[in-house]
């Protein structure tokens, strides 16, 4: 344990800077040894107290005030701060550090990869750039020169515009950037590499004429086409959905191998993990496609929601990702099916943020305290704020919440401001009272919304009556009632659904069909309900919540038949299935013969059978609640009778439906050249899936079907799927030479190596710890490469249950053995890698003993960095 314990930062003690940095002079002397930074600001105090720099890692040279030095006696400085007073009301301080970006390992700040220097300053990187006011709420406006040897860095990039170049002597040169928004220390951003780049340009809709660049090493400038493409339907969809328009004369992307992150908005200069940019169809699945066109699209919007209005400090930090992250989940879901777009979130919901909200981190989604920042890049900030945002577009409706935006950025233009700022526009815009709704931004925890229903025959009245509850979280146990948007359909016998009429009910928009759940408990009557329905409740998943309602499985299966909402059709599957799996788990406990309700071998063939419904939905009804969704199910959690009733389930499928699987995996058989859109993914995504079934029938061998589509594969995800079921599967002969030869054709390309380095960390058949192990030796692997680590490490923890979660624990202490090794190099990585051992108190024993004594392994070392601290120490006392 740490001798003296980091501090905590709270929200309540937040006070508006004492100085301002009207424009900020940077330059960069880059040179093989040493970086030497030049910082010349222009400053102005606010009120009377002494100038408190942040800083780390560095090594100052001088201090000018005013162009007058200061000597050592007449400034303080320690680990984190220069402080400096006696400074008049305006004034410029000019700063000079040495810095080493090629010993860098933690990947914030400047720091050098694969031969190119890059920075990453959100949320407190540019500390270790130089001393400055490194917060969100000090905006100011930036120059920066960069010089470095001109054969080994000739592109030098930061943001802005480009203003002057020049040769310098020694084989050296210079440029010169300007940005004329005055942005937040965070969003600043340096590139210099030799590089090669695509150009395109976008006409805005008034008009401007955008110069757009894509910058990566030589040998991908063949990946960029897609990206690009991206771009600029993230730039129209932007104007024609919210009305926002490009404010720059060049939008540069960069892509670098070494990020912690996916990637970072620095305005008109965002920095991407190459991961997240490059492809092709022949090293990209599907599945990166779509996240790739995300993330470009994430990190464009984020130009006005988080550049053009930023967050007053780092407990806002939801105001611009949750807002982003509703933005990139509207765009992908026009771009391809909504219904799956709105499947796959809720998946994320369900399964790990609920979990988070149920673990020893929970925390609202605007935090009141934290030890490290980097801690709050979470699935709470990003995911459960966008379904806030998503959940007052419900209340307000489509034009209103247009309205509300329209509002929030011509009220806040160039300011930084907080999540308070955000609701109230959208009241003021709208005329609904949020005020019990900002209940959501102060308060964490999963609400659960308990349903019961009776029909009145004889009146046609039809009531349903709704309890919410939250149970404590870290930050407090009595929770104050939730405003939650209900979203109801009644399904008739017949299969149609019932026009409602709401003839009693606090709060019920007829227009959206939407419940204001306020109250701890309330009651809606609906009249003229000509026979007993079947409640489609929550429709489109339009809360965060979990819904108890006591559906029979006759009334899911018709549910999933009839119901006109298809994600609650998916939803209605997905409960049969947990309920159906969970008493499995429950034999398997208790040492009874498994048996499979008759009821879902039925809907999987019917489903299997049918052509009508698109390909992309039928997938996801045709797979089983994860093992993370089905732990947050059962409390506590019998993980290896989960994994054992869910093996059950997916063989006994197999077994019983392999001709069926047979002949669906058939028709979606296409002999046309690979494409990437919805229909065409929609078929490889049920290929896929069927195939993993086959691979897994014990009474015909299907192992040719998969050498073949692998031979036979034009594109990435036809290829990775046939070996990824082959991997599953109990054909390891035929995994160990198709993972070979995966190898070996692709052991050039870093990004298709990572994904070959996931499939192998996830193959639970095979021996365990000693795969694992070899996979950290092996030539492809690098301790010090993000991406590479989150394929070995986070892949063994998060996708191989059955050795995570070993009889001996020894999965568990390999996984503490890595966070403490990582804590060295990337504190970031570290922390977020030892997210698993934070879920000890859910489990059942002999597991939960043994995990938490792996956080006890890790809370006992000495000089924890103040992430692994902060998550350790909180799982342990929470």
């Amino acid at each position: 344990m740490k001798d003296a314990q980091p501090k905590a930062i709270y929200l309540s003690d937040y006070q508006s800077p004492a100085y301002a940095i009207d424009k900020t002079h940077l330059q960069f002397d880059i040179n093989e040894d040493v970086t030497l930074v030049t910082s010349k600001l222009e400053m102005r105090k606010l009120r009377e107290e002494p100038l408190v720099l942040n800083g780390q890692h560095l090594e100052l040279v001088s201090v000018e005030v005013n162009g007058t030095a200061r000597g050592q006696g007449e400034y303080q400085v320690d680990e984190e701060t220069l402080t400096l007073d006696d400074l008049p009301d305006a004034f410029v301080l000019q700063i000079k550090t040495h810095i080493k970006p090629q010993d860098n390992t933690a990947l914030e700040g400047l720091y050098k990869s694969s031969g190119m220097y890059c920075t990453q300053c959100e949320a407190e990187g540019f500390r270790r750039i130089t001393y400055f006011l490194d917060r969100p709420d000090v905006m100011s406006e930036y120059v920066t020169t960069i010089i470095a040897d001109a054969k080994n860095y000739p592109v030098l990039l930061s943001n802005g515009n480009l203003i002057e170049t020049s040769e310098l002597e020694g084989g050296r040169h210079k440029a010169v950037w300007h940005d004329p928004h005055k942005k937040p220390s965070y969003l600043f951003a340096l590139v210099a590499g030799d590089l090669m780049h695509i150009e395109d340009h976008f006409e805005t809709m008034n008009g401007r004429n955008v110069t757009l660049r894509i910058y990566v090493e030589p040998q991908n400038i063949e990946k960029c086409d897609f990206a690009m493409g991206a771009l600029k339907r993230s730039m129209k969809w932007d104007e024609d959905v919210y009305g926002r328009e490009y404010d720059l004369d060049i939008f540069n992307i960069v892509a670098v191998d070494d990020f912690n992150m996916g990637a970072m908005e620095n305005k008109s200069l965002n920095i991407f993990n190459s991961s997240c940019v490059l492809a092709n169809p022949a090293t990209t699945t599907d599945e990166a496609f779509e996240r790739i066109e995300a993330i470009v699209a994430h990190e464009y919007f984020h130009n006005w929601t988080g550049n053009r209005v930023t967050c007053r400090d780092w407990f806002q930090l939801s105001l611009k990702e949750g807002f982003t992250v509703y933005r990139d989940a509207e765009f992908t879901a026009d771009m391809g099916s909504r219904t799956v777009k709105r499947i796959s979130d809720a998946t994320v919901m369900r399964t790990a943020q609920f979990a988070e909200d149920a673990g020893p981190m929970a925390h609202p989604i605007r935090p009141s305290s934290f030890i490290e920042i980097s801690n709050f890049y979470t699935l709470t900030i990003y995911e459960k704020g966008a379904e806030v945002v998503r959940m007052i577009a419900n209340l307000l409706g489509p034009d209103l919440f247009r309205k509300g935006s329209d509002l929030y950025f011509d009220r806040h233009d160039g300011q930084a401001v907080t999540t308070d700022d955000f609701v109230k526009a959208m009241e003021d815009a709208s005329g609904v009272d949020l005020t019990q709704f900002r209940n959501w931004y102060s308060q964490a925890g999963t609400p659960e919304v308990f349903v019961s229903d009776e029909y009145d025959e004889a009146t046609q009245r039809y009531t349903l009556r709704l309890k919410q509850t939250c149970r404590p979280t870290p930050e407090t146990e009595q929770k104050q009632p939730f405003h939650i948007p209900v979203k109801v359909g009644l399904m008739l016998p017949n299969g149609e659904e019932a026009k409602i009429v709401c003839e009693s009910g606090a709060d019920f928009n007829p227009d959206t069909q939407v419940i204001g759940l306020k109250g701890e408990e309330e009651t809606y009557t609906f009249a003229n309900v000509e026979a007993r329905p079947v409640p489609s409740l929550l429709r489109g998943f339009s809360a965060p919540v979990k819904l108890r309602y006591n559906y029979s499985r006759d009334q899911l299966l018709f549910l999933m038949g009839n119901d006109t909402d298809e994600f609650n059709r998916w939803d209605a599957a997905q409960t049969l299935a947990t309920d159906i799996l969970l008493e499995l788990a429950g034999d398997v406990s208790n040492n009874q013969a498994l048996v499979l309700d008759d009821k879902l071998i039925t809907v999987y063939k019917g489903l299997l059978e049918n052509t009508e419904v698109d390909p992309a939905v039928i997938e996801q009804l045709l797979t089983l609640p994860t093992l993370g969704y089905l732990m947050e199910e059962q409390n506590p959690a019998h993980v290896h009778a989960l994994i054992s009733a869910r093996k059950f389930v997916m063989q006994t499928l197999a077994n019983e439906l392999h001709a069926e699987f047979r002949a669906c995996y058939e028709r979606q058989q296409d002999s046309a050249a690979y494409d990437y859109n919805s229909e065409a993914c929609a078929k490889r995504a049920l290929k896929g899936l069927c195939l993993r079934y086959l691979m897994l029938a014990s009474e015909v061998d299907y192992s040719g079907l998969a050498k073949a589509q692998f031979e036979s594969a034009d594109n990435m995800t036809d290829q990775s799927s046939a070996l990824r079921a082959a991997v599953a599967s109990p054909h390891q002969a035929l995994a160990a030479e198709l993972s070979d030869r995966f190898y070996q054709q692709w052991k050039e390309d870093t990004l298709v190596v990572n994904q070959w380095l996931s499939i192998q960390a996830s193959n639970d058949q095979v021996s365990g710890l000693d795969d694992i192990n070899q996979l950290l030796e092996h030539e492809a692997f690098d301790i010090k490469n993000p991406n590479k680590v989150r394929s070995v490490v986070g892949v063994f923890a998060a996708q191989n249950p059955r050795h995570f979660h070993g009889h001996d624990g020894q999965g568990y202490d390999w996984l503490a053995e890595r966070v403490i090794q990582l804590d060295a190099l990337n504190p970031q990585i570290a922390s977020r890698l030892a997210g698993p051992l934070t879920k000890w108190r859910r489990l059942a024993e002999p597991n939960s003993s043994q995990m938490k004594a792996a956080l006890e392994k890790i809370h006992k070392e000495s000089n924890l960095s103040k992430d692994v601290y902060e998550v350790v120490h909180k799982s342990l006392v929470n």
